[in-house]
């Protein structure tokens, strides 16, 4: 599954999960992207004048969707975080956008020579990051063949494991709470967090935040919705921490060391 879709002629990023890492590819579906886009105008326009214009779309923008598009064309709010003027050469001009999941760049280009006065399309897009995969994290179609076809004829797996990575890194922008061992079984069966099943956390989790829950070897257990604050994490000696949102770990993989009190959820304290 890919975390999001992109037009034919765009190229770049697109980070895809396989099997169970299926189940976290949300988390960054609607993170924020960034591009670089070549945009051609339709007459030359002074290069301050095309840098003035652009930076009047960094914000929120009103956008509908272009008539060759995926979703319904109804009037929409996005929000464009950065643009940068990358070159100018005559009616081309190259530039850089970090931007809300959803903006149309096309539409961006289309936008800017209404207001530029001469018209303009996009000529090239290439999206260089999604969340926090960036362009120098990713390998081709063609790298993932030849590797899988080694893996397949030759029985070597080092040259797969060196071009894809394992679950955990979906989560990597998210901060962490680890568990004790013998609370991850119960979380793995859906149960919430207690306070005395904590090991260690992230400084800055506020109350509301989406938190990785990891075993003490890094593992990924679920992704969790924090019901306490770092600072009443770490004074507290009872109450709930988090409550899973997505359980990632299979049931059974660490020993089972709680009781069943009226059904398999529960606390995880211990």
């Amino acid at each position: 599954m890919g975390a999001g879709r992109g037009d034919p002629k765009v190229t770049g990023v697109l980070p895809v999960a396989l099997a169970s890492a299926t189940k976290l590819i949300g988390l960054i579906m609607h993170s924020v992207k960034e591009y670089v886009a070549l945009m051609e105008l339709h007459r030359e326009v002074d290069p301050s004048r095309v840098e003035e214009v652009l930076r009047m779309f960094v914000g929120k923008i009103y956008q509908k969707p272009p008539l060759r598009s995926s979703v319904k064309r109804s009037l929409r709010v996005r929000e464009i975080y950065e643009i940068e003027i990358l070159e100018i050469e005559g009616r081309h001009v190259l530039f850089r956008v970090r931007c809300q999941s959803g903006t149309y760049i096309r539409k961006l280009c289309h936008d800017v020579g209404l207001i530029l006065g001469v018209e303009a399309h996009m000529r090239e897009l290439r999206r260089i990051a999604t969340a926090h995969f960036r362009e120098d994290m990713a390998v081709t179609l063609h790298e993932l063949s030849e590797a899988l076809f080694i893996w397949r004829e030759l029985k070597d797996d080092s040259f797969l494991r060196k071009r894809m990575l394992p679950a955990e890194a979906i989560v990597a922008h998210l901060p962490k709470i680890v568990v004790k061992d013998s609370a991850v079984d119960a979380i793995a069966h859906g149960a919430q967090l207690a306070a005395p099943g904590v090991v260690k956390l992230h400084e800055g989790i506020s109350k509301g935040d989406l938190v990785a829950l990891m075993t003490m070897k890094g593992e990924l257990i679920a992704v969790a919705r924090a019901e306490m604050s770092t600072e009443e994490i770490l004074q507290a000696s009872r109450g709930i921490v988090a409550t899973p949102q997505r359980v990632f770990m299979e049931p059974g993989t660490y020993p089972r060391m709680w009781k069943r009190k009226g059904g398999e959820s529960g606390e995880a304290r211990s």
